[in-house]
């Protein structure tokens, strides 16, 4: 495993997302799967006060509540950098996602209570904003979120799912005030670039206009969800999702297939590979449900791409 950096915290580069943890992934092969990433070096894992909400008898708690079980079952929650999210949750009446939680200053307090309750801990080590909240004013988030870490209920803040402007803006408003600002973007991002006329909803694609504001912010981490587009680059010829195809993506397909074979990867640990390697490091979220699917992943974080190698991706998408 490798590692950096987040606030004074040292984290994986690789970061285990829980989303189906105690949901879709039962118990035993959740806690198989966090004992293994743990074995191999991994220190950091994400979830949500929302997971997994839209499988039937579920309050959205589910991941939280089984990595609350783990932590205590294995005694190890100081040796375990811990992040969450809240915001996205659905509440009142309406249809899902116009009806989540948000992010005003009474939500963001309850919200993060009930995470601390279901994980079994007294803070957690980084809290995110999980989806932008245009109704509530930046102000008022970003004072709710310093609010948290003089509580001591967090470490660090960061957002997902917010695009530059608003992310910059509220960087700006935390530097003013003198509060902790932002200090990680988690956003939708892949070796294949989205088409043009990609809608995703609520979700955030990383941009190079959001590329270029990092550059200049070292001590913000930028996570990657969904970097293997759910399984897209596993097997040369399998479809894409319609966001993904446009005129340069049987290009960006090729190039990664033969670097995948110069280097006897596979195409999954490649795009790993070309994220952790960038001028600006990303953490890929790593989605999994089987040991086999972690260890290709953790075998990723040893690879190193040559500047030909990253050039010739870099120039196919």
């Amino acid at each position: 495993m490798r590692y950096r950096t987040l606030g004074s915290r040292r984290i994986s580069v690789l970061c285990l997302g829980t989303l189906p943890f105690g949901s879709a992934v039962d118990d035993g092969t959740s806690f198989a799967l966090l004992d293994r990433f743990v074995e191999r070096g991994g220190t950091f894992v994400d979830t949500a006060n929302c997971y997994c909400f839209w499988r039937e008898g579920s309050d959205g708690g589910d991941s939280e509540r089984l990595l609350g079980r783990w932590l205590k079952a294995r005694g190890n929650r100081e040796e375990m950098v811990l992040a969450t999210k809240l915001g996205a949750l659905p509440a009142g009446a309406g249809e899902w996602p116009a009806n989540r939680e948000g992010l005003s200053a009474r939500t963001v307090s309850d919200a993060v209570r009930g995470s601390l309750n279901r994980l079994g801990t007294d803070r957690v080590d980084l809290l995110y904003g999980h989806v932008d909240d245009p109704r509530t004013a930046l102000e008022e988030t970003v004072g709710a979120f310093a609010g948290l870490v003089r509580e001591g209920l967090t470490e660090q803040v960061g957002m997902s799912n917010q695009g530059r402007e608003r992310f910059a803006a509220s960087r700006e408003l935390a530097r003013l005030a003198g509060f902790p600002g932002y200090a990680a973007l988690q956003q939708r991002h892949s070796y294949l670039r989205p088409a043009p006329e990609a809608d995703f909803d609520y979700q955030v694609a990383l941009d190079e206009p959001t590329l270029d504001y990092v550059r200049s912010q070292p001590e913000v981490t930028v996570l990657a969800y969904a970097a293997l587009l759910n399984g897209a680059y596993a097997q040369r010829g399998r479809a894409v999702p319609a966001e993904y195809e446009h005129a340069g993506t049987a290009r960006s397909l090729t190039a990664l297939a033969e670097v995948a074979a110069e280097t006897g990867a596979t195409p999954n640990q490649v795009v790993y590979a070309w994220m952790l390697g960038g001028d600006v490091a990303v953490v890929p979220l790593v989605g999994v449900s089987s040991l086999a699917q972690l260890d290709e992943a953790l075998d990723a974080v040893e690879l190193d791409l040559t500047a030909d190698q990253r050039a010739r991706l870099d120039a196919a998408r």
